[in-house]
């Protein structure tokens, strides 16, 4: 019997790496409005609160953005450009056939937009994942415990027979937030040593790892 009924995964990070497509896309609206562009590890620095606060870390800081306007454009862009690079990291499609096969139930919890989400989760994970679940009007993003507790009605479970699995320290917050233990990834947008520095206690560096922490 698995340690867990519900295996929550983070997105952006853990089970998806999409930070190319991300920088890129930043780059080209701030190109569009004549802003300096970001490097890849401003970007990757920059992510894990959702697009609307990625979008306003990247323009300068004296910049007067309409927050809106620009979001707006960014999504437009985003959705034709959000799977040029975007894939998955290598062994999580076994990682969550092999959580699936043991009876484990699998939300993806993100901060994007909840139809960016699906979108994504559909194409590259289509019946590997019981739910996905991203900005939903009426709930508070990550890392407060709201999407994460919608996903766990959605399943019919409560938090004590999931867990959480993410890449930041967003992540970590989240679990802590929604009362759910903790497991870290090392190959995402942060450092091991960064996750470490924060108090992470279960680190994996590879999707296997996760698997014998799960069931």
């Amino acid at each position: 019997m698995s340690k867990y009924k519900v295996a929550v995964f983070d997105m952006d990070g853990t089970v998806l790496d999409t930070l190319a497509d991300m920088h890129a896309c930043v780059n080209h609206i701030l190109s569009s409005y004549g802003c300096p562009t970001r490097t890849y590890d401003e970007v990757r620095s920059f992510v894990g609160n959702g697009i609307g606060p990625l979008l306003a870390r990247s323009f300068p800081a004296d910049y007067k953005m309409d927050e809106k306007k620009v979001f707006g454009e960014f999504m437009d862009y985003y959705r034709g450009h959000c799977v040029d690079k975007t894939k998955p990291y290598d062994g999580i499609t076994k990682l969550l056939s092999d959580l699936k096969h043991s009876g484990v139930k699998i939300a993806i919890v993100s901060n994007k937009p909840h139809l960016a989400v699906n979108q994504l989760a559909e194409r590259f994970f289509s019946g590997l994942y019981d739910v996905a679940v991203g900005e939903i009007e009426g709930l508070a993003k990550k890392p407060a415990p709201d999407e994460v507790f919608y996903a766990l009605d959605q399943l019919g479970e409560d938090k004590t027979a999931a867990v959480y699995i993410g890449d930041s320290d967003v992540d970590l917050m989240t679990a802590k937030n929604s009362g759910l233990d903790c497991i870290s990834v090392s190959w995402g947008f942060k450092t091991k040593e960064f996750l470490l520095s924060l108090g992470a206690k279960t680190i994996v560096d590879k999707p296997s790892e996760a698997l014998e922490k799960i069931i």
